[in-house]
């Protein structure tokens, strides 16, 4: 199932998430990544050779990013279902089973909050009025419990490794 929400994609990626992905298909072409939900590796974007990762029944598609699947288990996906999430790179070292691993680079996860509504000035109530209000996003890490609650609407969340950012 692949979900979108107010016709804006559910994951995307910045340019240096591409140039990274090109690289890995040049000794990986078929590739999917996999939100980690945490344990080892945190709350990582874990890139896997498509061949060497089974989706499971109750993992949910996002979308593709430069032709690449990317899935989150359905429990993950309730918890982040109002998020966009924003596949990144930063200097440092991937996932110990993922395919950047080795490559001084990682994939990092930011995520914006996506809602029914929302638009740059804030957030619409029923008549249309644009409305601020404070919202709260648990930054799931740490084998799924929240270690982190983020407040203030326009806030970025950054999951990756074993922190919240």
């Amino acid at each position: 199932m692949e979900t979108t929400n107010n016709d804006q994609p559910r994951v995307t990626a910045t340019d240096s998430a591409i140039a990274l992905i090109e690289e890995i298909r040049k000794d990986h072409p078929h590739i999917l990544f996999h939100q980690s939900g945490g344990c080892c590796d945190g709350s990582s974007p874990m890139c896997y050779p498509a061949d060497d990762f089974i989706v499971g029944d109750h993992d949910v598609k996002l979308g593709e990013i430069a032709g690449v699947p990317v899935y989150i288990s359905a429990s993950q996906f309730e918890a982040w279902k109002h998020t966009q999430l924003i596949i990144d790179v930063v200097p440092g070292r991937g996932g110990m089973f993922s395919l950047e691993n080795g490559r001084e680079k990682r994939f990092l996860t930011r995520s914006r909050m996506l809602a029914p509504g929302r638009d740059q000035e804030g957030w619409r109530d029923k008549s249309g009025e644009a409305k601020r209000q404070q919202t709260t996003q648990a930054c799931l890490c740490n084998a799924g419990r929240a270690t982190d609650v983020v407040k203030s609407l326009g806030s970025d969340l950054i999951f990756g490794g074993n922190d919240a950012i």
